[in-house]
Parts: structure tokens; sequence; C-alpha cells
């Protein structure tokens, strides 16, 4: 792709000692992303619906074979894969890194803690992107801590009667099944959670609202109303709600950073591009020494927020431990320093940069939701803190 001046960049990455030969292999794909993804990518950035985008990108995904990395039938999900595609991704487009990701993040409690026939019914359909989940864990007073979570899921002959709202739900309003998480102990008591898998067309789940946001996104609140689940539908074990939502995030914040880094290589791209072509005082923008002490900033920012992420991506790979210390790390520090980048390249496209539909001024509203969702900056800073005292 001719606007992608970091290749250099890029190729060093991959030599890192985080990856094995496999993921050198899936990195080669990136070339074939605007084959593939090409005419949605442009209705996208040419200000599409992205509403009716969305299912047509989660389509073209599975039908390329991406979403194998995003699920998985055998109980395990490859964090360093997770990270070089929504990595890659973002370099190219906002939605397609958001659909790969949802398919990823929606169904990760099938695919980490679901039973073999719960993750053969749901995740084959998942991989081939005719299947869309949504994870529906965040309420108006519960985000950043699950334990307010008060939708109540209480027993009934036969399952579950799931009673509450959900708000924040990426993919609300096209996904075909909702992880819901739910109290499964008394209001008075200690907070116990379950996760349940909800099918769209149950009559109990309505979306209620779709929300509008700086950067579009498929994005809405849910009611659950007398909803009622059989008791297939438990993911894990009654009260193991915690510990199935800790561990999908432990897989997915890294690669939240990994979304951040890839956004950041954009940034950086656009902007070699144009301060090598724009003009000042009759020398191109690329000869000041100010312009090359910004470059540079923006070239070790980005750098450093990718060794963090591809560490904690393999670190969970490798050693399978509890890696939320530095998952944190690396989606705090890749989300903070990618919105530094992609200022200070909006910075040096001067007045072009600010212009609705430039590429900047794009990353400079996508890049922002990262430091909120799956835990805000400052969550994250409680996390590594935590740790540490810890211990």
């Amino acid at each position: 792709m001719s606007e992608i001046q970091t290749d250099s960049m890029w190729q060093q990455t991959l030599v890192w000692p985080f990856f094995e030969a496999r993921h050198r292999a899936l990195a080669a794909l990136a070339d074939a992303i605007d084959g593939q993804l090409g005419e949605l990518i442009a209705e996208e950035h040419q200000g599409g619906d992205v509403n009716a985008l969305a299912p047509r990108m989660v389509a073209a995904l599975g039908r390329h074979g991406w979403l194998s990395h995003a699920a998985s039938l055998d109980g395990q999900l490859d964090a360093r894969s997770l990270c070089l595609i929504r990595d890659m991704l973002c370099r190219r487009s906002g939605l397609a890194e958001f659909c790969f990701a949802l398919q990823g993040l929606g169904s990760a409690p099938v695919s980490l803690h679901g039973s073999v026939q719960q993750r053969e019914r749901w995740l084959p359909g998942v991989i081939a992107g005719e299947i869309r989940p949504a994870f529906a864990l965040s309420e108006t007073g519960a985000g950043s801590n699950p334990a307010e979570i008060s939708t109540q899921a209480r027993r009934c002959a036969g399952g579950w009667v799931i009673d509450g709202a959900k708000t924040w739900i990426s993919n609300a309003g096209i996904a075909d099944l909702y992880l819901v998480f739910a109290r499964t102990s008394p209001p008075e008591a200690p907070c116990r959670l379950s996760c349940f898998i909800v099918e769209a067309s149950n009559p109990g789940l309505q979306v209620t609202e779709r929300l509008a946001t700086m950067a579009p996104h498929p994005l809405g609140s849910l009611a659950l109303r007398g909803c009622q689940v059989t008791d297939d539908a438990l993911i894990g074990d009654e009260g193991a709600g915690f510990k199935v939502a800790l561990s999908v995030l432990d897989v997915f914040r890294s690669s939240v950073g990994a979304s951040a880094v890839g956004m950041a290589r954009r940034a950086l791209d656009h902007t070699l591009k144009r301060v090598a072509e724009r003009q000042i005082g009759g020398l191109a923008l690329s000869s000041y020494q100010m312009t090359r002490d910004r470059l540079a900033d923006m070239a070790t920012l980005t750098d450093a927020a990718a060794l963090l992420v591809y560490r904690a991506a393999w670190l969970k790979d490798t050693h399978g431990v509890r890696t939320s210390r530095e998952a944190a790390m690396a989606k705090f520090f890749a989300t903070e320093q990618a919105q530094k980048v992609i200022d200070m390249g909006l910075q040096l496209f001067g007045g072009l940069g600010v212009l609705v539909g430039m590429p900047l001024e794009l990353l400079y509203r996508e890049i922002r939701a990262l430091r909120i969702y799956e835990g805000t900056t400052e969550i994250q800073k409680l996390i590594i803190a935590g740790q540490l005292l810890d211990h």
C-alpha cells in the first residue's frame, strides 16, 4: 500500500522475540487487507452508516478467514494473534478492527469457558461471520466495577429469568446473541455474577436505545424484562461470572493497546507523507528540526507502546498466568501515547488536519474512546498499583 511509510518499523516489530513463525506468517497477510476489505473501508471513510456497514464487514472478515483467530473451538485464544490482527486492521480501518474485536470479545466467554456443546453450537457461526455476538457487562451504575451490577438472574423451572438493564453495549441492535452478566445472589448479599447466553430473538430482551458517539460505532442499551433462558445458557458454573469476565479482559485489554498502536502507526504514516509534501518557505516541512523532533517522539512512543502490548500478549500465551498488571500497563500506556501521537501528527498537518473526513481528524475522534472502554486509564492504574501493593 503506497501510503504506508512505516513498513520498516513494522518489519522490525516482527523480529522481536515475542513472536513465533506462525505469527510472522499471519502478519504477512497485512497486504491482503486492501484487496479483501477495500470497498467497505472506502465506504467507511466516505461516511457510510456504520450500523449498515458493520454486518457486511463482519461477513467479509469471516469469508476471508480473519475471524478464525477471534474465536476458538478448543477453549484457547492466542493473545499475540489477536493483537497482531487488531494492530494490522487499525492501520487501515477503525471499523474493520472494531468488527474483528467484537467477534472476539463478544464470543470470548464461550471460547474460554463454554462447554463443548456451547462452543460447537455458536462458534462456527462467529468464525464464519454469520453470527454477531455482544459482551453485555456494563450498566449505568456499574461500568468500572462489575460488583455493582444490579441485573438479576433467578432460577425458574428449567432455567433462569433475567431482569435488568445494560448500556454501552457494542453491537447492540445488530448482534445475534448477547453474553449477559447478571447477579445470581440476592441483592442484599455479596455479589456473585454468572454469565448467560441470550439470543437476540428472545422476547424478554429489547434494544432500548442506540447511542451516538463522536466516532460512530454500533452501540446501545438493552432492557431484560422477564427474559427466560434455559439451563444450557449458563456459561461455566453458577457464580463464576467474575472469573469469566476477568479472564476475558486479561486477553482483550492488551489487544485494545494493539488497536491504539495501529492507530498511532496510521497517524505516523500519514504524517510522514504530509511533511514530505508540504512546503513552507520553499522547503519541505520535513527538513525543519522542529518537525524532526516531533517525528522522533511519535515513532518512539509508538514503539514503546508496541513493546508493552506484545510483552503482555506473549506472557499470556506462553506462561498461562494471570496478566492483569501487564495487560493494564499495555492498555493504559498504549492508548494514552497513541492519543499524543495522533495529536502531534494533526498539529503537523496544520489546518488541513482538522477538516472533517481527513485521516488525522478521523483518528483524533477514534482514539479517544480507547482510553475509556474495557476500563479507563484511571482504573488500569489502580489495577497496577494494587498488584504492586499486594506483593
